[in-house]
């Protein structure tokens, strides 16, 4: 058994030299050194016993043409799982139950809007020419009644990912409109042949499924000339409950010069993701207000709290083409 040695001054007298009392301390260092070299051997000794006897289980099962599977632990007691599981919560991060899911916690649940954001990313030389055939197309499909969807905007990026067309449309009815446009587009003979003529112009592209926040505004159609700011922000996962409370407040904060149009929070495709979409006038509009925020009392302490729960962010300026209802 180990010693434990605990030093102190109580026991040094007049007639213990100071060369005598190194010695002895010494002693007992090396003693404890000895011991934990000791017992760590005899760990790695036992560890690498077992690893040989399952190994040599799984040679002899094969050999008998069974399939055997290794677990990738040791057995354990219920006792010691008990303990081992109540070690790890000091260190796992409590999760309070929910009696619903995160969804119907964010969002407005008397309305059922469902939003599609699409991200085209455009051959350089073909840009004009994508933005034509989707002047001619887009907006037709928006004030058909035949098709329960709205195109909210359509823009180009001018900071950020370049050549790239952004396209945000919203489906009064959830799901099941979502279906029934998509249905009904399969049987529109110009759109699907502005689908072969769009593929024909695309490197790549990708689109998200999205709820709105609550406490945004619903995007309507507002006057131009205006940018638009789209900041994305990858949460860690988890974390949408504790971004909502925040930005339930903060919003607040953004409102002074009308810039909000958007927040929305994904539901299919990159999850986690949560987007907010700004007006400005101008770029120097966009750094006035962004600047003025920090003049309210409680601004900093929303970055301060949100910051952490973010993984990646990214901001794109756009520029709305002729067929978006957001000018």
């Amino acid at each position: 058994m180990m010693k434990i040695c605990v030093f102190s001054t109580r026991h040094r007298t007049p007639n213990h030299s100071n060369q005598a009392w190194r010695t002895t301390a010494a002693l007992w260092i090396a003693e404890g050194a000895t011991f934990f070299t000791y017992s760590w051997k005899m760990a790695t000794r036992v560890l690498q016993r077992i690893s040989n006897g399952l190994y040599l289980a799984n040679n002899m099962a094969n050999s008998a043409g069974h399939a055997v599977i290794l677990s990738r632990g040791l057995a354990v007691s219920s006792t010691r799982y008990k303990e081992d599981s109540w070690f790890k919560s000091l260190f796992v991060r409590k999760v309070d139950p929910r009696k619903d899911a995160h969804a119907n916690l964010l969002t407005k649940n008397e309305e059922s809007n469902l939003y599609k954001i699409q991200f085209h990313n455009v051959k350089p030389e073909c840009l004009d020419a994508y933005n034509k055939i989707c002047e001619e197309i887009l907006p037709a499909i928006h004030a058909d009644k035949y098709y329960p969807c709205e195109l909210v905007g359509t823009w180009n990026t001018w900071y950020g990912e370049q050549d790239q067309a952004v396209h945000l449309w919203r489906y009064r009815g959830g799901y099941p409109a979502l279906t029934e446009v998509m249905t009904k587009l399969r049987e529109n003979k110009e759109f699907v042949e502005y689908r072969k003529e769009r593929g024909k112009m695309l490197l790549s592209r990708r689109n998200q499924l999205l709820l709105e926040f609550s406490f945004w505004n619903e995007p309507v159609p507002r006057e131009g000339p205006n940018i638009y700011e789209l900041r994305s922000y990858q949460l860690r996962p988890g974390t949408m409950i504790e971004w909502g409370n925040y930005w339930a407040r903060a919003i607040g904060y953004r409102q002074h010069n009308s810039e909000a149009v958007g927040g929305f929070f994904s539901q299919i495709g990159n999850l986690y993701m949560v987007h907010h979409l700004w007006a400005y006038k101008d770029l120097q509009s966009r750094e006035n207000t962004r600047n003025a925020a920090w003049q309210h009392e409680g601004w900093d302490e929303v970055v301060y709290y949100t910051v952490p729960l973010i993984q990646h962010m990214d901001s794109r300026i756009m520029i709305p083409t002729k067929a978006s209802p957001l000018k």
